[in-house]
């Protein structure tokens, strides 16, 4: 039997911290030893996180009050850096950030990002399973971004995506976070859609040095509109590209490359949201139209796309089988 792990998460109240929390209360060997909040710290975990009324009496802590094995780092964009830089944190303890202040080297390709002293993993397990396995601190990928990559990181293996790539997403309105603005809104959101940053999102960034990894000598250009969608939770990720692959061929390529991937399946069927939804898995389709590939590509941006790859993440570092505590059930209706 696997000893048992102590984790830690700091920013546990909002939607990937509440995530996190419930894969690791049904983890087989996981402890939670606190999580913290600012915001929250003395009031139950339950009072922020309603479902979990009856499974557990803990409370939110002001701070990291406990050794752990492993550390979530669940709060915003810069809080994570903000946190490591005014906390100290023992050198033993294996560090998962969520947010997006340890994912990108610009202009390189090199598999790690080095901030004051600290040498960080980016930890897409379809793209570096082996670094994982052997990394002190992980910069969790964005849920945009593991949908994208997933969709072409058997073209860039091969080296022939080599044509501009077209990109449109959709996600759902927990994907903006737990904190209210104009556009998260039930009465603006619900029957609502509307693109954003378009043609710039920051997943873009941890997107092109992941490709520039695998064909650092052809950096084609991507071009992505985003879409906030009228639902909660969910990616659907269509991309389109010139190819010379028959359909035949790509669909062996994208099987090949995912055999040893269990959560990223590979379906002649044409798929739908809830398929993933509640899961950590991605499916992926692929069409051919002419010359053009289309590959749909679909995730839950609160697992894959965040707590269940850092729990995937988590297994791969402390020894155990990466799907240990991810066998979820799908919405399904």
């Amino acid at each position: 039997m696997a000893a048992t792990i102590k984790a830690g998460i700091v920013g546990g109240a909002g939607y990937a911290g509440g995530e996190l929390l419930r894969l690791l209360f049904l983890h087989p060997h996981v402890e939670l030893a606190f999580v913290q909040s600012r915001s929250q710290a003395g009031k139950l975990v339950s009072s922020s996180h309603p479902d979990l009324l009856g499974e557990t009496e803990l409370t939110f802590s002001a701070g990291a009050d406990a050794p752990v094995d492993v550390l979530f780092l669940c709060a915003g964009h810069g809080e994570a850096a903000k946190f490591l830089a005014e906390n100290k944190v023992l050198a033993a303890t294996k560090i998962i950030d969520l947010s997006q202040d340890f994912r990108w080297n610009e202009g390189t390709n090199t598999a790690t990002v080095e901030v004051d002293g600290r040498s960080f993993v980016y930890g897409l397990p379809e793209l570096q399973r082996e670094r994982i396995k052997g990394a002190q601190h992980i910069a969790n990928p964005g849920c945009f971004a593991t949908g994208i990559q997933l969709a072409l990181l058997p073209l860039a293996q091969q080296n022939i995506l080599t044509s501009e790539v077209h990109v449109s997403g959709i996600t759902g309105s927990t994907g903006a976070g737990q904190s209210l603005s104009a556009t998260s809104h039930f009465s603006w959101r619900t029957e609502n859609v509307s693109t954003y940053k378009v043609m710039e999102h920051q997943h873009l960034r941890e997107i092109k040095r992941s490709l520039l990894s695998l064909q650092p000598d052809n950096q084609p250009d991507i071009h992505f509109i985003p879409y906030r969608g009228p639902f909660a939770r969910g990616i659907f990720i269509t991309a389109y590209l010139k190819s010379e692959l028959s359909l035949e061929e790509a669909q062996a390529l994208y099987s090949d490359y995912y055999k040893d991937h269990p959560f990223t399946i590979v379906t002649e069927q044409n798929p739908d949201l809830k398929q993933v939804v509640n899961t950590n898995k991605c499916v992926l389709h692929l069409q051919k139209h002419g010359e053009m590939l289309v590959i749909t590509s679909i995730i839950d941006n609160l697992l894959k796309g965040a707590a269940g790859q850092a729990v995937q993440n988590m297994n791969l570092v402390f020894g155990l089988d990466e799907s240990t505590g991810l066998k979820l059930k799908a919405a399904a209706f």
